[in-house]
């Protein structure tokens, strides 16, 4: 199994770092031919805005679309979640691979960054009772659609959610000790 991690900005190298130590390789996504023979996807969090020009400047708009067509696992974190909702406020380009709505910095500026514990988890995929979750001018999801199912929520406002094989979180767990996402996203692949 090999993770594809775009690698053009933001915390690629964090969550390289996370997969690595689950004992999974990586390689970092740049240019089209990064794309092939990777099995999933993480778009990790960063700037939006500036990831946008960053893939339009690399032409990576399409690779971007017929990798999500091959219904192969995609997750986005923080600025990732951004880039694949239906609907972005304020509006912006997106891949609408998961039927969410999200509000941009909507946790704050980066001054308002915080560590909390998220709500109490019910699903045993997890294999904890709670979530440590790093949040950085974070998204918030403002609805979802009927095909997403919740995972993880933070004062009982949805954090972390799934379409089919798109995963999507506001917040950074490649920022925490804790590898129960990055585990879930790999379990997804493998099921694949």
């Amino acid at each position: 199994m090999q993770i594809g991690i775009l690698a053009l900005q933001g915390g690629y190298q964090a969550h390289a770092n996370c997969v690595n130590a689950l004992g999974v390789s990586t390689r970092f996504v740049r240019k089209k031919e990064d794309f092939t023979d990777i099995d999933g996807l993480i778009l990790p969090g960063g700037e939006s805005s500036t990831l946008l020009k960053l893939i339009e400047t690399f032409d990576l708009v399409s690779a971007l679309k017929d990798f999500q067509a091959k219904k192969k696992p995609i997750y986005g974190t923080c600025a990732g979640m951004i880039l694949l909702a239906k609907t972005v406020v304020p509006q912006q380009f997106s891949l609408g691979a998961i039927d969410i709505s999200v509000a941009r910095n909507a946790y704050g500026r980066q001054i308002d960054s915080f560590i909390a514990m998220s709500d109490a988890i019910e699903s045993p995929d997890f294999g904890c009772a709670q979530m440590e979750c790093v949040f950085i001018r974070a998204p918030r999801v403002q609805s979802v659609g009927e095909g997403v199912t919740t995972l993880l929520r933070y004062r009982a406002e949805p954090i972390l959610v799934r379409q089919d094989h798109i995963l999507a979180g506001s917040f950074h767990p490649e920022l925490s000790q804790d590898r129960a996402v990055h585990q879930y996203f790999l379990a997804m692949i493998s099921a694949s």
